[in-house]
């Protein structure tokens, strides 16, 4: 490979922003607000979510170095351990939950927007077209190459942390400890309130595997992808953390729970409207930079399954950056249709429940790539203690996976499931059209 094309890959940080900004999109600006109605527990609910996010890192790093040369991360893992079948289900879930995901974080930025500009709140057709803007803005930069999108998210990953940093360092100054009573404000037990609150502040945690996707277009994978995704999860996990106690400590449990924008409110008892402002426009260059990190995985997922026969060839063209271009606009045009949906009466809650499904859909490839890394492993030479430490780890990142499928609830779990199953007959055509036997899994 010349220097030219090497210049071109991610490097160390570029990577870690990839991470760092799939990772934090709109919602952690709303999720103090969501947890504040279980008091001061919901923080023990962040550090259970947050103790499997670093689980989830670490399989995904010690993976890139055991499966080399593939891209698409969690398929890539699978299908490495379990065969084309099984390979197949999740880059297909996976797909799907991507484009659906990308149109609710593009809805976030629309929301965000909303405070410089009344009129998106105001007027749907306004709101929808800003939206359109975004995803079709993004599809574009992400069709010049993985450069141009990297760039992209690394200025807007230190863009919008700083607004949560501020928050995190000024904070303390008006910290109150009695908002912390009573420290579990719910009627359920304190098991109940820790398993819902770590259920929902696992969204903020989807993205741990950003990194190992791309895997073809990092500079020195083996190295980078490992580093990228750990410094990446235990960076965002500070943040989240820290910038939740800080607001709870802030605001009154009381208010908190009906604030619609409690990092704004918590500025604002520091700075006044300016910073309220501030954190709007952290909000707003959040979700772009969520979406802009998203639409590049959107195009690596399917080129990586269409390579090994199992997607249409359309998926597996690049354009003259070396860019599935194709790939990506097909998902922009399918998280458009999502958008629009969501901007048709009637149809709100049914997208919120879509959401629920776009977690569960998730978290069924962090379930087998916590199944693939114990496959994958126990099959090495390896210590008894080496041998030990890989059943904790794969074990524990595999009952936490179902622990977050248990809590997404049976509706989402069932039409997951009925979904994951939609896709067989499009499996079996695949093979059939390439004429070939589906491959078993292998670690070689």
């Amino acid at each position: 490979m010349s220097g030219k094309e090497e210049a071109k890959k991610l490097g160390l940080w570029t990577s870690t922003s990839l991470v760092v900004g799939n990772m934090i999109g709109a919602g952690i600006f709303l999720i103090p607000a969501a947890l504040a109605a279980y008091g001061g527990i919901g923080i023990l609910g962040w550090i259970a979510s947050a103790i499997g996010a670093l689980l989830l890192a670490r399989v995904f790093s010690v993976l890139s170095t055991k499966v080399r040369g593939k891209d698409g991360g969690p398929y890539a893992y699978t299908q490495v351990a379990f065969g084309d079948f099984m390979g197949f289900l999740i880059a297909w879930g996976y797909w799907i939950s991507i484009w659906v995901s990308n149109a609710a974080v593009a809805i976030a930025f629309v929301s965000a927007m909303s405070v410089f500009f009344p009129l998106l709140g105001e007027s749907p057709v306004w709101a929808v077209a800003t939206g359109l803007a975004a995803i079709w803005f993004l599809s574009w930069i992400n069709s010049l190459g993985v450069r141009s999108s990297g760039k992209l998210q690394l200025v807007t990953t230190l863009l919008k942390i700083v607004p949560i940093v501020m928050i995190i360092a000024g904070g303390f100054f008006f910290f109150d400890t009695s908002n912390f009573i009573p420290f579990n404000a719910s009627e359920e037990s304190p098991f109940a309130a820790i398993a819902i609150t770590g259920t929902m502040t696992l969204y903020a945690f989807l993205g741990v595997e950003s990194a190992t996707i791309p895997a073809g277009n990092i500079r020195d994978p083996e190295k980078t992808i490992a580093r990228a995704t750990l410094i990446g999860t235990g960076f965002t996990t500070l943040l989240y953390i820290l910038s939740t106690v800080v607001i709870m400590g802030m605001i009154p449990m009381a208010e908190l729970a009906n604030s619609p924008a409690p990092f704004a409110d918590a500025m604002g008892l520091m700075t006044g409207n300016w910073g309220s402002k501030l954190v709007a426009a952290g909000a707003a260059i959040s979700a772009f930079g969520a979406l802009n990190g998203w639409t590049l995985i959107l195009g690596q997922v399917p080129m990586a399954t269409a390579k090994d026969g199992l997607f249409p060839p359309v998926f597996k063209r690049i354009n003259r950056h070396g860019v599935p271009a194709t790939g990506i606009f097909i998902g922009s045009a399918l998280a458009s249709l999502v958008m629009l949906m969501n901007y048709t009466d009637g149809l709100v809650e049914q997208f919120r429940f879509i959401i629920l499904l776009t977690t569960f859909c998730m978290l069924v490839p962090y379930l087998f790539t916590a199944a693939a890394y114990l496959s994958i492993m126990t099959r090495e030479k390896i210590s008894r203690k080496a041998g030990l430490t890989v059943l904790l780890i794969g074990g524990a990142t595999f009952f936490y996976s179902l622990w977050g499928m248990y809590g997404a609830g049976e509706t989402s779990i069932a039409w997951g499931f009925m979904l994951l199953m939609a896709g067989v007959p499009f499996y079996v055509w695949m093979i059939w059209r390439n004429k070939r036997s589906p491959k078993p899994g292998n670690t070689n």
